[in-house]
């Protein structure tokens, strides 16, 4: 199969790393260049967007769309891992808890929240990640973090009274980096009954939903088969956050070849008053402001360019060329 360049929307399923199923895409296709947006724990399901291809060279401005995940709480049960994996560490005699104050407590936690990563993370302290040292028995002080929940709903409600075990099913929309299991023990902790989170489902990558995922069954049946284009999408539908800069003629041409060209001052104010919608903002975007995709006068995308001032000139400097 010859060389494949785009991305694959990947329905993980449980018990596997993101790295095994990098591996097994790579097996199937036959590429090394095979990357992905967003680590998913390997008991949590859904949406894993993979990267083949010229496409991994635009991963860096995918790792911080937005996600969406579906996730079952558990009340009135603490684990030591904030997740069903983990040991259980405190059981409440009860959980008198009603959807009203449930959903009282839930939006406190929206917005702009401070996290603290769980030990289980990959978080880097002192050269080891903290599931390293948690593996041997280590606990570490953690920084917080900023995150932003943008949105959390309750999908499913269990019969009143409420149990220790009652399970809680949310809707949570939050910016890359947000640790669901952390937020499920801070609620459960807000609660007063304590709780974990019981399974989780990604249910969206900035725009990548589970109705554009496939299995990894399918994507391997059509890779021998050698129909597996079939399910490619291209760079582009990866970089849809991104304000779209169009040329044309001897500037496409440089900008193909890596160089800058100057953009019209029509094209400019139109690009720096661009806004993108609350929960489709990529995180990335607050260390990489004035970053644009640039396509050719066909619609074919040509890069990923920084917009700068030359004095009173606006250029485009391309940092990723995916054609030629």
């Amino acid at each position: 199969m010859n060389g494949i360049d785009g991305i694959l929307v990947i329905a993980k399923p449980g018990g596997m790393t993101s790295h095994d199923v990098v591996a097994r895409i790579r097996r199937a296709t036959g590429q090394r260049r095979v990357g992905h947006a967003g680590t998913l724990d390997p008991d949590a399901t859904g949406v894993l967007v993979v990267l083949l291809g010229r496409a991994t060279a635009a991963m860096r401005f995918m790792l911080g769309l937005p996600k969406a995940y579906r996730a079952e709480m558990v009340l009135g049960i603490v684990t030591d891992t904030h997740d069903a994996s983990g040991t259980v560490v405190q059981v409440a005699s009860e959980v008198k808890v009603s959807r009203a104050f449930f959903e009282d407590v839930t939006r406190r936690f929206t917005g702009e929240i401070l996290q603290v990563p769980p030990m289980v993370s990959a978080v880097h302290h002192e050269g080891q990640r903290l599931y390293e040292l948690a593996r041997a028995g280590i606990e570490v002080e953690r920084a917080p973090r900023r995150v932003t929940v943008y949105d959390i709903r309750v999908e499913s409600w269990p019969d009143d009274p409420l149990t220790v075990g009652a399970r809680v099913t949310l809707s949570v929309v939050c910016s890359s980096g947000t640790y669901i299991r952390q937020l499920a023990a801070d609620i459960g902790e807000a609660l007063g009954c304590g709780a974990h989170l019981g399974s989780l489902v990604r249910t969206r990558v900035g725009r990548f939903t589970l109705a554009d995922a496939h299995t990894l069954d399918e994507v391997e049946a059509l890779a021998r088969e050698g129909r597996l284009r079939a399910l490619v999408l291209p760079i582009a539908a990866g970089l849809s956050h991104l304000p779209a800069v169009a040329v044309s003629g001897e500037d496409a041409r440089k900008v193909a070849c890596g160089a800058q060209v100057e953009l019209s001052a029509a094209e400019h104010e139109r690009v720096t008053q661009e806004r993108p919608e609350a929960d489709t903002v990529c995180e990335c975007d607050r260390s990489s402001a004035g970053i644009v995709r640039v396509h050719g006068a066909g619609g074919e995308l040509l890069g990923v360019a920084k917009l700068e001032m030359s004095g009173r000139r606006a250029m485009i400097r391309p940092i990723r060329v995916f054609v030629g």
